[in-house]
């Protein structure tokens, strides 16, 4: 008997769910076209305040939920919903916590303003989504992350998780998104994000700008593969990651049906 192969989706975001770029769209073509070509397929996003939990028939999935997330001297519950993905039989989770999440906008307030909790957000929601894979007890084959907000996963899974069972086999791909937010993600960012003895200040290194910028940077460092998701990407990510030696690029193409995509979680699950 052939065991299907499994790929993790993580995002920030997720159509219908919630649309803040063009990739939102992509992430869910490639779930479902992933889904459809005999994948097995689950995705994680969080669950903002802007997400309406009735029109979606999200509910919470109590065997999961419980779980708390240490963050420096910090513990902050995660509470796990899930939803179907419209048109297609596969599942999104969605990681949740008052705290965090619901509010009613996603990174800006009202008035526009930025909100100074972001980097532990990401931090919250990086660490989660990890450890309610672990929860899971789901080994995936693949893991692609898009959105600034994955950043730390692909460092985190080359460290802190490093060692975890339920990770050994997996290939991280990284999707290249365009910068959307110009503020930082706090001073206190980089020692937020060391969240365990196993991560050292010199893997840190790529993220110490603390802005969308070197979020995307470390994740592209950190990754297996990488895909640009969108036509207008800073022209220094282009420079430094559109050729990789040892690494497979996806370039941006607004045409494409996706079928690249499929080849390199091929190749990477056979690797």
């Amino acid at each position: 008997m052939v065991t299907k192969k499994r790929i993790l989706f993580i995002a920030n975001e997720m159509s219908p769910y919630l649309e803040l770029t063009e990739f939102s769209e992509i992430v869910n073509k490639l779930a479902i076209k992933a889904n459809d070509s005999g994948y097995e397929v689950r995705c994680i996003m969080p669950r903002f305040g802007t997400i309406n939990e009735r029109r979606h028939r999200l509910h919470e999935v109590v065997r999961l939920s419980g779980i708390n997330i240490s963050i420096e001297n910090d513990d902050y519950p995660l509470q796990i919903k899930v939803a179907s993905l419209p048109n297609a039989r596969l599942q999104v989770y969605f990681l949740d916590n008052e705290d965090m999440f619901k509010r009613k906008f996603v990174f800006n307030d009202e008035n526009d303003a930025w909100y100074d909790d972001n980097g532990i957000r990401s931090i919250f929601y990086c660490k989660g989504a990890l450890e309610t894979v672990k929860k899971f007890g789901w080994p995936p084959d693949i893991i692609h992350c898009s959105g600034w907000m994955t950043g730390l996963i692909p460092m985190f899974l080359k460290t802190a998780y490093k060692k975890e069972p339920v990770f050994s086999n997996s290939k991280i791909l990284f999707t290249l998104g365009q910068n959307t937010f110009k503020e930082t993600l706090g001073d206190d960012f980089l020692k937020l994000s060391t969240i365990s003895n196993q991560i050292k200040e010199k893997d840190l290194e790529p993220y110490a700008d603390c802005n969308n910028l070197s979020m995307l940077k470390g994740a592209a460092s950190y990754a297996d593969a990488l895909s640009f998701g969108d036509g207008d990407v800073d022209k220094s990510l282009i420079d430094a990651f559109s050729k990789v030696k040892g690494k497979k690029v996806i370039q941006y193409n607004p045409d494409s049906d996706l079928t690249e995509y499929l080849q390199l979680y091929n190749d990477l699950a056979s690797k």
